[in-house]
């Protein structure tokens, strides 16, 4: 099969072309911007948990797509949250678009949230485990610290439930037994962070 005709080298060009600026000018739509172009490049580059470079452009340049309603949030921690979340996710045998969506509704991907209940960053994992774990000093305000822990927590809750997502989602959130939560993810995931 020819390479132009690969159905990843087109989800990668569909990818890419996606992110690029829309303008009238045809030569700059030949070139994403500049600075995005070197923090995907970077953010790429230290991707450890993707099988090869390639599918790191696809899924971190779709994603960075997907991320730019947060637009306060700068674009070199956009990706750096996601190359986190993609990591993490894995080691932890989550999807990471799961982890989005659960970010999306916990935090709004506000990394120093803090909810009514104390739970803190953007899982808004609560300040009771680093007494559990007897890590006290650990700062669930940084992002690779706190999606560890989500990510951990999350994959204990699905064990616990025996795969039952909605069940181990209800238990993250402290909803045990109530739906409501475990929509909100869901929706958020079909709307926005579902590949397809």
């Amino acid at each position: 099969m020819p390479v132009y005709h690969s159905p990843f080298l087109l989800r990668l060009l569909l990818a890419l072309a996606m992110v690029l600026p829309a303008t009238a000018d045809a030569a700059s739509q030949a070139r994403p911007d500049a600075a995005l172009r070197d923090l995907l490049a970077q953010a790429i580059t230290r991707a450890e948990s993707f099988e090869d470079r390639f599918e790191a452009e696809v899924w971190l340049a779709d994603m960075a797509r997907r991320l730019q309603p947060w637009e306060g949030i700068p674009a070199g921690e956009r990706l750096e949250i996601l190359r986190i979340v993609h990591q993490e996710a894995s080691r932890a045998g989550l999807p990471p678009e799961l982890v989005l969506s659960l970010i999306e509704v916990e935090s709004n991907f506000d990394r120093f949230a803090i909810s009514s209940a104390g739970a803190r960053g953007l899982m808004q994992v609560m300040p009771f485990w680093l007494e559990e774990l007897g890590r006290p000093d650990d700062d669930l305000f940084q992002v690779r610290t706190n999606i560890r822990y989500g990510c951990t927590i999350l994959k204990l809750y699905l064990e616990r439930e025996n795969g039952d997502l909605r069940r181990a989602l209800a238990r993250y959130n402290g909803s045990s037994g109530q739906l409501w939560y475990p929509q909100r993810v869901f929706s958020a995931l079909n709307r926005r962070w579902y590949r397809q």
